[in-house]
């Protein structure tokens, strides 16, 4: 079976640059579809042919389905890569596609539908042996049948948007008094995000490390595991920091998660590329949390210590190739760490969109950058603050650290804010270097500098 001759991409920023790389290397050529603030953007570049979908609201360009199907077809493209964002976990997109004989590279719509519930995801995990964190059965229509749940499973609990992701439609919720407002305010923001106010009940599991399983899948039966990546470094449920492997990685323990992963994809009935994400509590006990059915935006770290391809993989599996890799054949080699590089203040991680004066990327051995920013180019407020990804791999992880340290500081970006000082200060604390962090870290490191006044 052939790859696609020409394919279209559904998205903007480095992962469109990401995929017309993949792209070029198989030979094929690449769409890129823009918005009317956006033409002298780097994909719009880099690509082949460049189409215009709307204007700068990405309710009228980049989530745009006809116009992104017309662009599709007034350029001939066989097939959508949708990158992360937008539409890429959209169903009815997936479905549109198909409808117009476009292939979607990506999951079947059937695949999104159920990652995307995520109270029914937990309800099949459960049925299929995967270990859930103690909950509700299903969503919960109520507030009084939300108190019913978290009695029976204690305090502290956590609500959950079932449609949810990215951190909205959540709360914790310690004391029974607070229930009440805590799911208003989440069935309200869930709404408001995703167009469904169904909730769920979780214990909330303090100290948790949030680990995540890259797999592949071709439909045929076939399903491997790419190993875990630690994504606890985060605020707001935002990811800031990933790392494969885990600091709390053993043999044992990658076999018994990749497992897991492995039979929550086979319980989906999963095809090509995915992520099966997971909550470590303080024991070492391993529980299901979510599926995410598109490439993430931290795949550079499995890719450096596996030297495998996940873009190109997702192509070829959707056109129809087996997969080529056996289990047996993926032996992780070193340690690999990616940070997130935001246009946003790194003292409020409040957005710091504006004019790019001047920008300088590290580079140097076993330094990896993934960007579509350049010197004077304007960073858009309209759209995620996200400007590059710097991606180290060493033989180990102090070595990445140290990678990392280096080429942070080689990094210049000028005429807007960013991250990096907040990425300088984590890799300077002894907690993240000895490997002793969890989802509150970035929290505690706030508290631990603020003035006595700001700690309350």
């Amino acid at each position: 079976m052939k790859l696609f001759r020409k394919i279209l991409i559904a998205n903007r920023g480095e992962i469109a640059v990401r995929i017309i790389r993949a792209c070029r290397e198989l030979g094929i050529k690449t769409v890129a579809v823009y918005s009317d603030i956006e033409k002298d953007s780097m994909h719009v570049r880099l690509a082949d042919e460049a189409v215009c979908i709307g204007p700068a609201n990405s309710s009228q360009s980049y989530l745009n389905i006809p116009g992104i199907l017309s662009a599709a077809e007034i350029t001939d493209s066989e097939a959508v890569h949708p990158g992360y964002g937008f539409l890429s976990e959209n169903p009815h997109f997936a479905e549109a596609c198909h409808t117009s004989g476009i292939t979607f590279i990506g999951p079947s719509s059937e695949n999104i539908r159920l990652g995307g519930d995520k109270a029914k995801a937990r309800q099949i995990m459960k049925r299929k042996g995967v270990p859930v964190v103690p909950g509700s059965d299903g969503p919960v229509v109520s507030e009084e049948i939300a108190v019913k749940v978290a009695k029976k499973i204690g305090f502290p609990v956590i609500v959950k948007a079932s449609a949810g992701g990215g951190g909205k439609g959540m709360r914790v919720v310690n004391e029974e008094k607070d229930l009440e407002q805590a799911f208003y305010l989440a069935q309200r923001e869930a709404l408001t995000a995703f167009g469904n106010s169904e909730l769920y009940v979780e214990k909330y599991i303090p100290d948790m490390r949030h680990i995540e399983v890259q797999i592949m899948a071709d439909g045929k039966g076939n399903v491997i595991h790419l190993g875990e990546r630690d994504c606890s470094i985060q605020r707001r449920h935002q990811k800031l920091i990933e790392e494969s492997p885990s600091p709390i990685s053993t043999d044992k323990f990658r076999k018994k998660i990749g497992e897991f992963g492995i039979k929550a994809a086979k319980a989906l009935k999963y095809k090509n590329v995915g992520t099966i994400e997971f909550i470590v509590d303080s024991a070492g006990d391993i529980y299901f949390m979510e599926v995410n059915t598109r490439v993430q935006v931290e795949h550079p770290v499995t890719e450096a210590v596996t030297g495998i391809d996940i873009i190109k993989e997702q192509i070829k599996l959707a056109a129809g190739l087996p997969l080529e890799y056996k289990q047996s054949a993926i032996k992780p080699s070193g340690h690999s760490i990616e940070c997130r590089i935001n246009a946003e203040d790194p003292e409020r991680f409040i957005p710091h969109p504006g004019k790019i004066t001047f920008f300088y990327q590290p580079g140097g051995p076993g330094v990896r950058v993934d960007t579509a920013a350049y010197s004077g180019w304007v960073v858009p407020s309209q759209y995620d603050s996200l400007i590059a990804k710097l991606i180290v791999h060493g033989k180990n992880r102090e070595e990445a650290i140290q990678m990392m340290k280096r080429a942070l500081n080689e990094f210049i970006i000028e005429g807007i804010r960013t991250t990096i000082p907040f990425h300088k200060r984590v890799f300077n604390h002894p907690d993240f270097i000895n490997g002793e962090f969890n989802t509150g870290f970035v929290e505690k490191l706030f508290r631990s500098e603020a003035s006595p006044e700001e700690r309350g």
